[in-house]
């Protein structure tokens, strides 16, 4: 799907590139809502399928940043099922107490082997978080799961619009790092033909859905 903007040629009827307009959040929220919540496990456990591919790139004792799922969104459970037994370090991210002024998440050791069993709090956003005195930088991990509400064939993504996953994604470009390994994880419907790329978005390295996992 590409929503796009008709442009009108300037006086000397130069050509322009088309203005690329993202399709409206709501759009995949609301179709994440419909799902009933066998419906939603029974895609994760299809989506999980397709994780022993994203092993063989990792390291034996990798450290991978997961989320806590909610507004519909794919669950994340089998993500934390896999890591468990594959013996890898999980982690959850956690938002600084500055909020909105510091939009570089960290990320806290996950211990429980079920997330509902988690001590966790709400967050101005209203989204779960784990706590949690010893707590990473994105650079320190393996790979980071990222949570979005839309992606295109090119990885580019669209998250919630807090903002928090693409600064601290950019951080660790720019610092020069190569991790974390940015992997997204959702479902069939929400990768379109091409989205909005602005300057700062960081692309990612590879997605996994139901149908299976692409490397960008």
């Amino acid at each position: 799907m590409i929503a796009t903007i008709a442009t009108c040629d300037d006086e000397q009827s130069q050509p322009q590139s088309p203005v690329i307009s993202n399709p409206p959040r709501r759009q995949f929220t609301r179709q994440r809502r419909q799902l009933s919540a066998s419906e939603r496990q029974q895609l994760a456990h299809s989506a999980s399928l397709h994780l022993t591919k994203l092993q063989q790139r990792l390291p034996a004792r990798a450290r991978i940043g997961l989320y806590y799922d909610g507004f519909g969104e794919l669950p994340t459970q089998p993500l934390l099922d896999w890591g468990h037994r594959l013996g890898y370090q999980l982690y959850l991210p956690v938002v600084g107490s500055l909020g909105h002024h510091d939009k570089q998440l960290r990320f806290s050791p996950i211990y429980h082997q079920h997330l509902v069993n988690l001590h966790t709090r709400i967050h101005r956003l209203g989204m779960e978080q784990n706590h949690h005195r010893k707590l990473l930088w994105a650079r320190e991990l393996d790979v980071i799961i990222c949570p979005l509400v839309a992606v295109d064939n090119h990885g580019n993504r669209v998250g919630m619009g807090g903002g928090y996953y693409d600064t601290t994604l950019a951080k660790s470009y720019q610092s020069g790092y190569k991790k974390p390994l940015k992997i997204g994880w959702c479902y069939d419907f929400q990768v379109v033909e091409q989205l909005a790329k602005q300057p700062w978005d960081v692309p990612l390295d590879g997605l996994i859905t139901p149908s299976g996992l692409r490397w960008f």
